[in-house]
C-alpha cells in the first residue's frame, strides 16, 4: 500500500483544498494519471499519481482543506491483496514547507494530519437533468458561473466525466427559446449557487496569491546566499536564423524569440549540471532531467512558474508548442502537479515589458534562476569593426551553497556560445 498525499506544489504552499476526485475506490490507475484536482492560493491544479495500482480508499472528501502531506487516498500496488478496514493505515501527520522534488511530492508516507478544516462545499447543480450528467462538482460550479450547459460539453475524465478543464475550454451554446422554431443566441441561465459556494472575489484571490509569493520570496532571501552575474549577448545570428525560418510559416506557427533562449539555457545546463537541481537536507541534489520553469503572468495578477519538461531534448517547434500550451493552461486552470513540482531551474523574461536587465530571486529548493531583458539595438565592436547589433542582457542568480561565480560564468559562456551557433539549437 502507498499513501497518496496532499503534495507541496511550491515553496509557498502549506495547505490545499481537495476540489474533486477523478477516480473512485476500486479504479485502476497508471503512472502519471490525473486522479484529483487541488486548489491552492495560485490555481486549481490537476494532481497525478506516480505508480500503477488500484485505488484502495479515498480518505479525504472534496471540499476539505488539509495540510501538505495529509493522506488523501490509499493506493494498492498491482498484485497486492486488498486490505481489510482494520489493516488500512490511519492518515498520518503532514508536514508543510518546501516542495519535495521529483516524484516523491505526490506519494509519500507522512505523519498524522491535523483534523481537516471543512472548506467550501461545492454542490452540484440541482434538478434531475443535471443529476444525470456525469460531471465533477467543481466542473458544475464553473459551468454555472460561466453560464455553460454541461450537456453540450464533452467529458475527458474517466468514463466521460466532465472535468474543470473541459469547462474552461467550453463556449456558451445557443439554446432554443420555448415556443420558437429558431435558435436564438441566449446564454443559459446559471444554476443557483449558494453564497457560501460562490467563487471568491478576484481581489481575495489576488491577495492570497500575493501572500503565497511573499512567503516563498521571503524564504528565498532569508535562506539562499544569492550571487549575480550578467552578460551582454549578440543575438544577430539567432534572430536572422529565426526570421528566415518564420518566413516559411503561417503566423500561428511562428517561433517566438524566447524559445531559442530557453533551449540555449537547457543545453548550457548540460555543461553546468551544478545549477540544475535542488538544495535539500543541506546538500545539493543534482537532477538528470532538465525541466525549465517558465514564469507566466496571470490575468488576475501574480505569477506561476510551470515547467517545460525535458527542454533539452525538445526541438524549437516542440518547445514553442509546449510553451503555448503551458501558457493557455496556466491561465485557464489546467496545470498538472508535475509541471509545478519538477522544475529544476527557472527562466524569467521581461523584455516584452521594456526591462533591460533582470535580477531574479531564486525559487527554492532550486539553486538558479536565469533572467532575460529586452533585445535592444546597441553598438557592438567585433574584430576591430563597430556595428549596431541586437543585444540582450542575460543574468544568472545562483545559490552560493551549490556553486561559485566561476561555475556560473562558465554557464553564461556556454549560453552565449549556443546562441552564436543557432543551428545547434
Amino acid at each position: 500500500m502507498a499513501d497518496f498525499c496532499m503534495p507541496s506544489l511550491g515553496a509557498d504552499m502549506q495547505e490545499g483544498t481537495l476540489v474533486e476526485w477523478l477516480v473512485k475506490a476500486g479504479d485502476e490507475v497508471k503512472r502519471r494519471d490525473v486522479i484529483a484536482v487541488v486548489e491552492t492560493d495560485k490555481a486549481a491544479i490537476e494532481i497525478e499519481v506516480y505508480e500503477d495500482g488500484v485505488v484502495e480508499e479515498l480518505v479525504v472528501e472534496p471540499g476539505q482543506k488539509v495540510p501538505v502531506g495529509t493522506v488523501l487516498a490509499v493506493i494498492r500496488s498491482e498484485g497486492e491483496a486488498a486490505a481489510s478496514p482494520q489493516q488500512r493505515r490511519e492518515p498520518a501527520a503532514g508536514t508543510g514547507g518546501a516542495p519535495v522534488p521529483a516524484e516523491s511530492a505526490a506519494i509519500k508516507v507522512a505523519a498524522a494530519p491535523a483534523k481537516p478544516e471543512p472548506a467550501v462545499s461545492v454542490p452540484s447543480a440541482p434538478g434531475p437533468a443535471a443529476a444525470r450528467i456525469k460531471a465533477s462538482p467543481y466542473a458544475r460550479r464553473l459551468a454555472a458561473e460561466r453560464g455553460l450547459d454541461l450537456s453540450q460539453l464533452p467529458g475527458t475524465g474517466p468514463g466521460g466525466v466532465i472535468r474543470a478543464a473541459d469547462v474552461a475550454g467550453g463556449v456558451a451554446p445557443q439554446v432554443l427559446r420555448p415556443g420558437t422554431e429558431q435558435a436564438a443566441p441566449v446564454v443559459a441561465e446559471p444554476a443557483p449557487v449558494p453564497p457560501a459556494a460562490a467563487a471568491p472575489p478576484a481581489k481575495d484571490f489576488q491577495a492570497g496569491m500575493r501572500r503565497a509569493i511573499a512567503a516563498a520570496m521571503a524564504r528565498s532571501n532569508r535562506e539562499i546566499p544569492h550571487y549575480y552575474l550578467g552578460l551582454r549577448i549578440d543575438l544577430s545570428r539567432t534572430l536572422r536564423r529565426l526570421e528566415a525560418e518564420n518566413l516559411k510559416r503561417p503566423i500561428r506557427e511562428r517561433i517566438l524569440p524566447v524559445v531559442p533562449l530557453i533551449k540555449a539555457v537547457a543545453l548550457a545546463l548540460g555543461e553546468a549540471p551544478e545549477l540544475n537541481g535542488y538544495w535539500v537536507d543541506d546538500r545539493f541534489q543534482p537532477q538528470e532531467a532538465i525541466n525549465i520553469g517558465f514564469a507566466i503572468a496571470l490575468r488576475q495578477g501574480g505569477l506561476i512558474t510551470p515547467a517545460l519538461l525535458n527542454a533539452d531534448l525538445q526541438s524549437l517547434d516542440e518547445l514553442m508548442a509546449a510553451l503555448r500550451d503551458l501558457i493557455t493552461r496556466a491561465r485557464s486552470g489546467g496545470l498538472r502537479s508535475s509541471e509545478l513540482t519538477e522544475a529544476t531551474v527557472t527562466v524569467t523574461s521581461l523584455g516584452d515589458l521594456g526591462v533591460e536587465t533582470v535580477y531574479g530571486v531564486i525559487y527554492p529548493p532550486q539553486v538558479a534562476l536565469v533572467g532575460f531583458g529586452r533585445i535592444m539595438e546597441q553598438p557592438w565592436a567585433e574584430n576591430g569593426m563597430l556595428a549596431v547589433r541586437p543585444v540582450l542582457t542575460a543574468t544568472l542568480a545562483a545559490d552560493h551553497r551549490a556553486t561559485d561565480g566561476h561555475r556560473g560564468a562558465q554557464f553564461l559562456d556556454a549560453l552565449n556560445r549556443y546562441l552564436q551557433e543557432p543551428e545547434k539549437l
